[in-house]
């Protein structure tokens, strides 16, 4: 399975995927931090996958996605953005809305 083919899997196969650097429970970067914060704070079950794990990852997932930067954030197999995109998206609602919209379940409409 090419590295292509297994972020599509993953990216399919749960409703809300964060790829980021580090874990959720420790984050490595403060961008992933952040958006690791505001999704708890929505209270959306999410996965986290580490790029710093594996380069081949690492690249795959800007390739995949063709944006430059991680971290990077997928609802229902759809790439909504990075922390600055995430972070005015919660701010002004819209995150939470898109949770509702797709049927992703939030603890709180904060």
């Amino acid at each position: 399975m090419s590295i292509q083919d297994w972020i599509k899997n993953e990216v399919d196969s749960n409703d809300v995927v964060l790829f980021m650097k580090g874990t959720p429970n420790f984050p490595q970067c403060g961008f992933s931090g952040q958006v690791v914060q505001i999704l708890d704070y929505v209270g959306s079950p999410y996965k986290g996958i580490n790029v710093l794990e594996d380069d081949d990852l690492r690249t795959g997932i800007k390739e995949f996605s063709n944006w430059p930067t991680i971290p990077q954030l997928y609802v229902k197999g759809e790439f909504v953005g990075g922390c600055d995109i995430i972070r005015e998206m919660f701010q002004n609602k819209e995150l939470q809305g898109l949770f509702t919209e797709k049927g992703v379940e939030t603890k709180q409409s904060a």
